[in-house]
């Protein structure tokens, strides 16, 4: 049995976290003469508080002895695994998908000679969850461990591994025909959910935070070979601590990790080797996912100022001067080059729309909340229902933009920081992307919010197509670049991407910043979108895959249409997708750019506020700037600071306290780009007039 030894005291702080004698007996499920017999003979120690001398345990070093815990033994040692005895029909089986067929095969092949933890690379929209469903079948000698990162797809593996649901993955697809054994699964969601339950079952489903948060709550009652597979979906987390601890607990367990992008941004590899690959090139040909497109805003002309230098610069320039992370910023918040991005999306969302009558949405992503704000009204200025979400934002609020975005009642949603991994909406199908991206990895990420198919299996439908859009100033288009050369196997890119040092980028944090440092844009004139397919027909391999897609009875299309011709033909589809090619300004009724150039002066107020009270040091409870300009006394801090800056900026637009509907939107907007200096000098009036009290 276990020894467990324990000289150091408990101190008072530590009394929540402890059972009393009573206690431990009780949930252990013997007496308390048996606990003290344990503690006499060394077998399971006690902590003793100081002065008392009264015994008490921690809890996780309870959980080898109880009751519960021997059992979670027994039920791992049992024989003749369902996984091992049940008939599942699943490499051969054409209601499988590919993708879940051949990780199948590949997993089965790998544990058959080795138990190195691998990783499967599989396109978003191809059948994980059905990946994870099939695995265990044949492979598994236990129980199986499913571990996500969130919430959201932690239900949604629960839902298609529930046999008592019609449209279970089993069913839908005649993998297994008779349910009256199993599989069984129990989720952990905190309330209820027990010991007994994961006994009972086959599968173990649970998000990463309840399995293995720092409060031990479940991870300690599962003894070492309580599971044989462990699957990580989302596998790029698996390298952080709470992971480890997961695959320390059980050693043997065979790991398998899936993921789309099985690299990180910070440049640690996770664990496992890649055994297996599906190419979103052929999950594309297939119809799995979305045929994707991209289309950038490059301008004949921009002007811009930086360092008191106003320039004019050509598109052969700007594409060399998009290799400056200070030039990506500046266009990535220039209300100028926004309204060029927001206006070519809005033209591809349309078009999509009339083509064939489906309301196709639109997602976009923003550099702050601020920011977000700010393409939110240039939106709802050309009257696209908009709305921005992020993770800082109350989670009821979220809930119900997400019901009005899956509802239909808005258009496009602005999105920071949110809407990432487990995010499944068929209908958004155009990404607007307004900020710069470190790396591949959350661009992809990105991107593959509006893969999902709308129509499954139907690789030409015009509803299956999507468009990526940006400007040419992101250099967003360099990472696009790498996505294919990544996707098609270039082994010298797969080595560059897991191995680059990759140089700090504004990776969207969300937190308020200023729109006055740095490059300002005066003045842009469209000149051209540079259109892009994910499926190249200049691209020899792009073809090859084409080529080699099975058409139905033995056949593939290699045998039925030569290279060349297959080229021309899809030119001409892709040409057909969009004939979007007028670069010229959507019209904005005068009464909707004022009213939403008032908005977000109000809006990025708030914000200047905040960030006035953060450069002082102050909180925004306190009552100091009463106290160094008595004109706000008797008001909170934040009360105060926005009383003052909107003093500030009435002054700078020449009106009166409650005249902020006369402006006109010139005049809005020219106070809006003058709200941070307007935030530094009601800051600098107020840095140190009086020592806070």
């Amino acid at each position: 049995m276990h020894n467990v030894a324990y000289s150091c005291n408990m101190s008072q702080n530590d009394a929540p976290d402890f059972l009393n004698l009573a206690q431990a007996a009780k949930y252990v499920g013997v007496s308390k003469d048996t606990l003290r017999r344990w503690d006499g003979s060394g077998k399971l120690k006690p902590v003793r508080r100081p002065g008392s001398g009264y015994r008490f345990y921690r809890r996780p070093d309870l959980e080898p002895f109880r009751l519960e815990y021997r059992r979670a033994e027994q039920a791992a040692e049992q024989s003749n695994h369902l996984f091992q005895t049940i008939t599942a029909d699943i490499e051969g089986n054409d209601k499988v998908r590919e993708p879940q067929q051949d990780a199948h095969r590949a997993v089965r092949t790998h544990f058959e000679t080795s138990d190195e933890s691998v990783i499967l690379q599989i396109p978003v929209g191809c059948g994980k969850t059905g990946v994870i469903a099939t695995l265990p079948f044949g492979i598994a000698s236990g129980r199986a461990l499913v571990v996500t990162p969130n919430l959201i797809i932690r239900n949604g593996v629960a839902e298609a591994l529930d046999i008592s649901n019609p449209k279970n993955f089993w069913r839908r697809t005649g993998a297994i025909h008779d349910f009256s054994a199993g599989p069984f699964r129990a989720v952990l969601d905190g309330v209820d959910a027990n010991l007994h339950d994961c006994n009972a079952s086959h599968f173990v489903i649970t998000n990463i935070h309840q399995l293995a948060s720092s409060a031990d709550r479940w991870l300690p009652q599962f003894p070492p070979n309580y599971f044989d597979m462990i699957m990580v979906d989302e596998g790029h987390h698996n390298v952080a601590p709470s992971w480890a601890k997961v695959f320390e607990k059980f050693p043997n367990a065979k790991v398998i990790s899936l993921t789309a992008t099985p690299f990180r941004t910070d440049g640690t590899r996770p664990v496992g080797k890649v055994i297996y690959r599906y190419p979103f090139t052929r999950a594309m040909v297939k119809g799995y996912i979305k045929q994707i497109h991209s289309r950038n805003v490059a301008p004949a002309e921009i002007s811009f100022t930086y360092r008191n230098d106003t320039r004019r610069h050509s598109l052969e320039e700007v594409m060399a001067l998009r290799e400056h992370a200070w030039f990506r910023r500046g266009v990535a918040l220039a209300p100028e080059c926004n309204r060029h991005i927001v206006d070519a999306s809005i033209k591809y969302l349309e078009e999509m729309r009339q083509r064939t009558g489906f309301r196709h949405q639109l997602i976009a992503v923003a550099c702050s909340v601020d920011h977000a704000r700010q393409i939110r009204a240039l939106y709802e200025e050309r009257r696209i229902r908009a709305h921005e979400i992020y993770s800082d934002m109350d989670k009821e609020r979220q809930e119900n933009i997400l019901a009005d975005l899956r509802s239909g009642r808005l258009d496009c949603i602005v999105q920071v920081q949110m809407l990432g991994e487990g995010f499944d909406h068929p209908p958004l199908s155009v990404a607007a992307i307004f900020r710069p991206f470190a790396s591949l990895s959350p661009y992809i990420q990105f991107v593959g919010r509006v893969m999902r198919v709308v129509h499954e299996a139907k690789p030409d439908h015009a509803d299956n197509h999507a468009f990526i859009v940006s400007h040419v100033g992101l250099n967003t288009d360099a990472h696009w670049d790498d996505f294919r050369e990544v996707d098609l196997d270039d082994q010298a890119m797969i080595k560059k991407w897991l191995t680059a040092d990759e140089g700090h980028e504004d990776e969207g944090n969300g937190e308020s910043r200023r729109f006055d440092v740095g490059m300002l844009v005066d003045n842009e004139i469209i000149g051209s979108f540079i259109n892009r397919s994910f499926l190249d027909p200049s691209d020899d391999r792009v073809l090859e895959e084409l080529l080699n897609h099975e058409i139905g009875g033995g056949l593939r299309l290699r045998d039925l249409v030569k290279r060349d011709q297959l080229r021309e033909t899809l030119r001409k589809k892709q040409q057909e997708i969009s004939s979007v090619t007028s670069t010229a300004d959507l019209p904005v009724q005068p009464q909707a750019r004022r009213v939403q150039a008032r908005k977000r002066l109000s809006q990025r107020s708030n914000s200047v506020v905040g960030r006035i009270l953060k450069d002082l040091r102050l909180s925004p409870s306190g009552r100091e700037v009463g106290k160094r300009n008595k004109t706000v006394a008797g008001r909170d801090n934040r009360a105060a600071v926005t009383v003052l800056l909107s003093r500030a900026v009435n002054e700078h637009l020449g009106i009166n306290s409650g005249s902020r509907k006369t402006p006109a939107a010139d005049d809005n907007e020219d106070a809006l780009a003058a709200l941070d200096m307007l935030g530094d000098l009601v800051r600098d009036s107020l840095g140190g007039e009086e020592d806070d009290a």
